[in-house]
């Protein structure tokens, strides 16, 4: 484990010589919260590193090393998420062996299942729900994490050489582009949307005063505690604590049996809270707006819809990697507003 400033400088040396880098991260979002970067696996023809984020490092050295090199990610969405919010790292190129293989039809996409078909090799999914903060890592938990890069570059290399058979390699160039660009951009977040959780769209406006108290309590208790939000209660009881408050109606048997005589006290005062706030200051019932779409405009989505899965269908790829019907949607009211959206090769097999 790389977790001393000393042993990162040995290593760097190594990285910057490698003629290629596979990349991973390893996160506690099941046992913490908020989540950390927790682990980053790295695999070079020589070795499988593992660098530990947790330790007093100083990271921008490795950083340095990854700019300016194709990264090889498998699903690396979530990855890049983590590393640009926690460490401001966006990298400049990256393959990822799961886009790739979804470009090419593989209906199993995920590790194993490509390690597996690809190299012939099993790999061992015990670890995945491990808590990856804990120290030391358990020797199972250790070889779990090598395994997630060890394998990736001579399957980039399988995958590669099928995309350019299929001519496939610059869809994939594109998607990975538009993949690190989406993945950087600051997700928006709307004070007035974010606490309305699943289940909300069904309480009228006095049970969302009180289900918005309660989201805000159950945010400081995560965080007080550490814990993810599910851990304290669930979506689901929050819906039901609200509507139950609204109605005056008890709602001890909605709280989990365990939970402690201080959360208890603490939940009952947020809940007249929310039972407090005036009628003109409660939250208004969202109602989301519905186009019906026009006869032409009907008929332009099937149209489209017709085409895609018809290029789809004699690509042996899923449709919904060249538009979703969401996508579909938009085009067929407004071709020339939402067709720039789309990826270069997206509009190519859609004209």
């Amino acid at each position: 484990m790389i977790d001393t400033d000393a042993k990162l400088a040995a290593l760097l040396p190594q990285l910057r010589a490698a003629p290629w880098l596979a990349l991973d991260t390893e996160a506690d979002s099941l046992h913490a919260y908020p989540e950390k970067v927790c682990l980053i696996q790295i695999s070079t023809a020589d070795s499988d590193e593992l660098v530990d984020p947790l330790a007093p490092l100083a990271l921008d050295s490795l950083f340095e090393v990854f700019n300016g090199r194709e990264l090889i990610f498998h699903a690396a969405d979530y990855d890049l998420r983590l590393l640009e919010k926690h460490h401001q790292f966006r990298p400049s190129t990256i393959f990822d062996t799961m886009l790739a293989a979804r470009l090419l039809g593989e209906r199993q996409f995920g590790l194993s299942a490509l390690v597996e078909h690809f190299l012939g090799v099993t790999l061992d999914k015990g670890s995945q729900k491990a808590d990856w903060a804990r120290r030391p890592l358990t020797e199972k938990m250790e070889l779990y994490a090598r395994n997630d890069t060890h394998y990736l570059q001579p399957l980039a290399v399988k995958l590669k050489a099928a995309l350019e058979a299929k001519s496939r390699l610059p869809w994939h160039r594109e998607s990975c582009a538009r993949l690190i660009e989406d993945c950087s951009r600051p997700a928006a977040v709307d004070p007035d949307a974010v606490w309305r959780v699943k289940g909300s769209s069904h309480l009228g406006r006095a049970a969302l005063a009180v289900l918005r108290e309660l989201w805000k309590w159950r945010e400081q208790e995560a965080i007080a505690y550490c814990r993810p939000p599910f851990f304290i209660l669930s979506h689901e009881r929050l819906v039901d604590l609200a509507a139950a408050a609204a109605a005056q109606q008890p709602f001890d048997e909605i709280l989990p049996p365990k939970m402690s005589p201080r959360r208890r006290e603490t939940l009952s005062q947020v809940i007249l809270t929310g039972l407090a706030v005036p009628a003109d200051l409660h939250p208004n019932v969202l109602r989301h707006e519905f186009h019906r779409p026009t006869e032409a405009q009907f008929r332009r989505f099937r149209e489209i819809e017709k085409h895609r899965d018809s290029r789809a269908l004699a690509l042996g790829i899923d449709p919904t990697l060249i538009a979703s019907k969401a996508v579909i949607g938009d085009l067929a009211r407004d071709w020339d507003r939402h067709a720039p959206e789309l990826m270069q090769w997206q509009r190519d097999l859609l004209q």
